[in-house]
């Protein structure tokens, strides 16, 4: 069964000549081979850390609302994971 779940992608742009399009493209492209029927993409920009991490102190945030079977989440976190880009990833199942 298909279940609604929202992705929160932080991407490390620092030095990149990419735009933010090409990168939501290869996130969404990644997300569909994972299994995901893509529904919204909300862009909501460059946000700055708290803190210094990782000599990083801000990065650009890209929110992903989406359909999947709970077991592609793992497949889908596990391929993101080897993108150098993205800085973190978070995953929310949606009511």
């Amino acid at each position: 069964m298909s279940r609604k779940y929202e992705a929160l992608i932080v991407i490390d742009t620092k030095g990149k000549s990419q735009s933010i399009q090409d990168f939501q493209d290869a996130i969404t492209k990644d997300l569909e081979a994972g299994g995901a029927t893509l529904g919204e993409v909300k862009p909501l920009g460059r946000k700055t850390f708290a803190y210094n991490a990782r000599k990083l102190d801000g990065a650009q945030y890209i929110d992903f609302i989406f359909d999947a079977e709970p077991s592609a989440i793992d497949g889908i976190k596990a391929k993101l994971a080897l993108n150098p880009d993205i800085y973190m990833q978070y995953y929310q199942k949606l009511d």
